[in-house]
This record gives structure tokens, sequence and C-alpha cells, in this order.
């Protein structure tokens, strides 16, 4: 007994292309189920590629959740891999080069925009310091540039230390105050 058998009386040459056509089927089946994708070897290179250069560019500093989810992925694709699942690890590998490609531009983007605050603080500090150099250039000179002179005053004339006329010290009177009128010519 056939598989595939026609019902009795039909023509011989039917049956013969009716097991003929069962038989290509059968063997297309087989040759579908063996002939997978070839091995995504281009992509897999790719991405490893592009991951040492996001790692290179700083990636883990400046990017490094992105990088993780493109070590992550090439992890995955390289399992993939090893299980022959080649289309899996195909997406799999494409998704970490982009995820790479990503996190090496962020990182290039960390670096530019340390530089830049690396500049503006050396413009800051060259600023300060030219604007201190001004005020000290501008400031007043001080009256001698040298130091205080160590001579001793001379003398002062002698008719100015003359001893005053008369016994001892006198009070003058204050133009405000009255003369006193005592008899005996002294201070009340």
């Amino acid at each position: 007994m056939y598989i595939f058998s026609l019902p009795p009386g039909s023509p011989r040459h039917i049956r013969t292309a009716m097991a003929t056509a069962a038989l290509a089927l059968a063997l297309a089946l087989l040759l579908a189920g063996c002939a997978s994708a070839p091995p995504p070897n281009d992509s897999m290179n790719m991405a490893q590629s592009q991951l040492q250069m996001a790692r290179d560019a700083g990636a883990a500093d400046y990017a490094p959740v992105d990088l993780g989810f493109a070590q992550d992925k090439f992890q995955q694709a390289q399992a993939a891999m090893a299980d022959r699942k080649y289309a899996d690890a195909a997406s799999l590998a494409e998704e970490s080069r982009a995820d790479a490609e990503l996190a090496q531009s962020k990182a290039r983007l960390g670096a530019a925009r340390a530089q830049i605050q690396n500049k503006v603080q050396e413009n800051t500090r060259l600023r300060q310091e030219g604007e201190q150099l001004e005020q000290r250039d501008n400031a007043p000179a001080p009256a001698s540039s040298g130091p205080p002179p160590t001579q001793d005053m001379p003398a002062p004339a002698s008719t100015v230390l003359s001893a005053p006329a008369g016994a001892g010290f006198q009070t003058v009177p204050d133009a405000n105050q009255q003369p006193a009128s005592n008899s005996h010519g002294g201070q009340p």
C-alpha cells in the first residue's frame, strides 16, 4: 500500500506523477530544514570592532549605559552563534553595533564638553589674573618708593629753646576771663 494512493482504476501515469510530486515536496521540506542562513561573521566582526572603538573613545566614562547595552547584545549574539541560531545572531550583532555606535558618539560629545569646560575655566583664570595685574598697575604709587629715612631730625635753633623771661612758668589770662580783684595780688 502507498501513502499517497489513488483510487483503484486511475491511470498509472497519474499515480506516478502524484508519487513524484509527493517525493519532490518531501525533499524540498528536508532541504529547507537543513539550509539555514550562513553564520553572520561579518556582522559579528563589525559589532566587535564598533565596541572596541566605543571603548577607545571613552564610552565607559561618558556613556556607560549604552556601552553596557552594546556589550550585553554582543554576548547574546555570541550565544546565538554557538547555538547555530544565525538569524538571531545577525540581528543581535546589528543591535550591538548600533548601541556601540551610539555610545561612541555620546563619548565623543562628553569629551568635547569636558574640553570646553576646561577651556572656560582656563579663560576665567587668565581673565582674573589679568584683572589683578591691571589693578596693581593702576594703583597709586606710595609717596616714597624707598624705605623710610633713618636719619635723625635736626635739632631746633637755640633761639627757640631759650629760657623764658621771668622766673618759672607764667599763666596767660584767657581773653574771656575777668582779672581777679584781689588786693593781695594773688589768686583767689
